[in-house]
């Protein structure tokens, strides 16, 4: 349908194009390269007939023509000079004669003779005199009984005065002043050195431009899960094409808007969503667009954006990533770099300056905003701060129907539980969890993608690569096996942990032996015994390795720093410790980046109180371990025979999750009261989490 659709755009193009394949269209740039070609070779290949050496007459009679060394002679006339040009039997060449004629130079006269050039030539003023000459001498020899053939005489008329240093000095100088007009063309597009792109442009701006009636496949109907960014940046659209129902109010239209949010989260998505609902021109440009090598470039080419821009105002500007030009200016010399710091003045400039532009809007795009200058960000230029964070579970079936559009899927599969199973997943991993899983359906040969598929491509996306044939000894397989028996034992029986999913000793990506995958709940704030709870099964890993092997190993490396990161919060940032007391040492804006907020002795007091709550959790791990150690070896034997087990087959071995009735009591009364989501105070910051949202313990 799509072939068919190109086709018919292409012909509507030009209605005489059938379809039919084109030869390659002639250019002026064949005849350039031709003629380079020919004149290299002339005078670079040395294609043409080397010098001959000066020699005279008499030579000439005497010890070359009296001899019988002569092949032929050219009788050369070009009116103004005439001149004889002397040819050498190849095997005569090689006499000490000749070797004394060419002794100074670099040439071999036999290989000049065997090639049939000549080797001698020598200037004569009256051609009938030197022909009588020649008879003269041919007489006496055959007198003297040494009768010869006359040489045949070539005559080779009108050669013409290209010839000598000065012919190949001004061919060599065409040759590079064709080459530099090529280059200059080269280097201007098609325009010549003046066109677009020219390096005499490299001021211009390179922005793409979406006219009015430019044809945009992407609209607000493809962005998903978005909902209140959406509202944001539809406004903007709808200001564009009616103003008057703003102004008549007394209302001004932002300035700018600035998306933020994680990678993946459809910031770009939503701003090409913004050009395909637009019925104003569209400019798109990238931040790191702007830097050249060259000083200057950058706040010329923002100029000329703007300049673009108000000659098609109304109209919208978006930069992507634009903290490549919009990172805080260094206080320090040092760091500060000139060419970028000239770039976002001149930007801060263009956006609210001495003279305002009516009818720009400019939006852009970064996922660090910490590090974005204040005055790009004050009221004015970027008004609004619109934030795109990670779905929630909502969110992820919308933007998992978006995307499963194309793709072929069962009637059995549970949209809801595939997002309940894709916690902290942002947009593009959705899209590529989707994409993964028709792969893996159509490598099986299925008509249909099903949930396991969807399964195995979560898996994949989380672990990496299945490994099945990775070779693992059997000791170390048990301890594995054990390893993850431990985390699934405790996230069973503490009432703060996550709910079970699957647990799987099957290797995955470069060091993943094994993992228990879980199902976070979605909520933004946490409490001192939730964080806990999470510590103690990230280390229930590491306790049964000892509880059951009396050693450990180097299996809980990854744990360990998921702990590490959640107390060393606990202390530093959510002032969740009673020595240290309500203080918080995160810096968001990293300024203080060479320095630390605190002394050496506070420095010293964080370290031991992070290093007692992870002591005191581990000791409530290896009791709680050893109180249920019948249920890990039952894991753990069955994780050893059958390699993966799910929810279901936990159940059938150590019974239901005890806290299992309360939390879907809970899920219930979250879904029944539906209460907005808001900016609550006091809510984690996106910089430092507490822990991962998608919880993962490989090996």
């Amino acid at each position: 349908m799509q072939q068919q659709e190109k086709k018919d755009f292409r012909q509507n193009l030009n209605p005489d194009d059938k379809g039919q394949k084109k030869g390659p269209k002639f250019s002026i740039y064949w005849v350039y390269a031709i003629i380079a070609i020919v004149l290299i070779g002339y005078n670079l290949l040395n294609l043409g007939s080397p010098e001959a050496a000066a020699t005279n007459s008499l030579e000439f009679e005497q010890q070359m023509l009296a001899k019988g060394d002569v092949t032929k002679i050219a009788l050369v006339d070009n009116n103004s000079k005439k001149t004889v040009r002397v040819y050498i039997i190849p095997d005569s060449a090689s006499k000490p004669f000749y070797a004394d004629k060419f002794k100074k130079s670099t040439i071999d006269p036999k290989k000049i003779a065997q090639s049939g050039n000549p080797l001698f030539e020598f200037g004569v003023k009256d051609w009938k005199s030197f022909d009588d000459e020649l008879k003269d001498f041919y007489a006496a020899q055959k007198a003297a009984g040494h009768e010869i053939t006359p040489v045949p005489k070539i005559a080779v008329p009108n050669e013409g005065e290209w010839q000598g240093p000065a012919a190949n000095i001004i061919i060599t100088l065409l040759m590079l002043v064709g080459i530099w007009i090529l280059m200059m063309r080269k280097m201007g597009g098609q325009g010549g050195a003046g066109g677009p792109g020219g390096i005499f442009n490299i001021g211009k701006s390179r922005a793409q431009l979406f006219e009015k009636g430019t044809k945009v496949n992407i609209n607000f109907g493809d962005v998903a899960g978005l909902d209140e960014a959406k509202v944001e940046v539809m406004e903007i659209v709808d200001f564009l094409k009616n103003p008057k129902k703003y102004t008549a109010l007394g209302g001004k239209i932002p300035k700018g808007a600035l998306l933020v949010g994680p990678p993946g989260t459809g910031k770009t998505l939503l701003a090409k969503a913004v050009a395909g609902e637009a019925q104003v021109p569209f400019f798109s440009m990238s931040g790191s667009e702007f830097v050249e090598m060259f000083v200057g470039v950058g706040a010329s080419r923002v100029r000329d954006l703007f300049k673009q821009a108000r000659e098609k105002a109304p109209c919208i500007i978006f930069i992507d990533e634009i903290d490549a030009i919009g990172r805080a200016r260094g206080k320090n010399v040092m760091m500060s770099n000139d060419e970028r710091e000239n770039t976002l003045n001149q930007l801060l400039v263009e956006m609210d300056g001495f003279a305002g532009d009516a009818g720009i809007i400019i939006l852009a795009a970064t996922n660090r905003p910490d590090v974005l200058d204040s005055a790009l960000l004050r009221p004015g230029r970027f008004d609004r701060q619109i934030t795109i964070d990670k779905p929630d579970v909502k969110g992820r079936e919308a933007i998992l129907k978006v995307h499963l559009v194309p793709i072929k899927v069962s009637e059995k599969l549970d949209l809801h539980k595939l997002a309940e199973q894709t916690p902290g997943f942002a947009g593009a991993d959705l899209a590529n969890v989707c994409n993964e899983a028709a792969l893996i359906a159509a490598r099986k040969n299925k008509d249909a993608v099903d949930m396991s598929d969807f399964q195995d491509a979560i898996d994949r996306v989380i672990g990496g690569l299945e490994k099945k044939n990775k070779i693992i000894a059997p000791h170390e397989k048990e301890v594995i096996a054990y390893h993850e028996a431990g985390h699934a034992v405790c996230g069973w029986f503490l009432e703060h942990a996550y709910p079970l999913l699957k647990v799987t000793i099957v290797p995955r990506g470069t060091a993943a032996l094994g993992y228990a995958q879980y199902t976070p709940k979605e909520q933004y704030l946490y409490d001192i015994e939730q964080l806990t709870d999470q510590i103690c099964m990230t280390l229930g890993g590491r306790a049964a390795e000892e509880i059951f092997f009396g050693k450990i190993s180097t299996g809980a490396s990854n744990d360990l720093q998921q702990i590490s990161k959640i107390a060393y919060s606990m202390v530093t940032v959510y002032g969740m410790n009673n020595k240290i007391g309500n203080v918080s040492f995160y810096d968001p804006t990293q300024e203080n980046t060479f320095t630390k907020p605190f002394s050496e002795e506070t420095g010293k007091m964080i370290d031991e109180e992070v290093r007692k709550i992870i002591e005191q959790a581990y000791i409530r791990t290896k009791n709680l371990l050893t109180e249920r150690k019948s249920e890990v070896e039952k894991l753990a034997k069955e994780l050893l025979a059958k390699e993966v087990l799910h929810k279901s087959d936990v159940e059938e071995l150590i019974g239901k999750r005890p806290y299992e009735e309360k939390r879907i009591l809970d899920v219930k009364e979250e879904e029944a009261t539906e209460a907005p989501k808001t900016n609550q105070e006091g809510a984690i910051s996106e910089g430092v989490p507490p822990f991962d949202s998608d919880v993962k313990l490989p090996l």
